[in-house]
């Protein structure tokens, strides 16, 4: 059995199309991983600030209930 030129270009196209599409899925899935090291680092980052506001409205909760220097 012979193989014509036909089959041989067949082939070999689609080995190519393979690897673009494998090259298109390598390069989304960086840029997802990118997102979600973003999206991780602002949600620190807001969590941070929240838990900084939570620990001001905490200490001037007990700040004002012992100002008289009563324990």
């Amino acid at each position: 059995m012979t193989t014509t030129y036909h089959e041989s270009m067949f082939f070999g196209g689609f080995s190519i199309f393979f690897f673009l599409i494998w090259l298109a899925s390598a390069g989304l899935g960086i840029y997802l991983f990118v997102l979600v090291v973003k999206l991780a680092r602002r949600g620190i980052i807001a969590l941070d600030l929240y838990n900084h506001a939570k620990n001001l409205e905490i200490r001037s909760r007990y700040e004002s209930v012992h100002k008289d220097g009563e324990i």
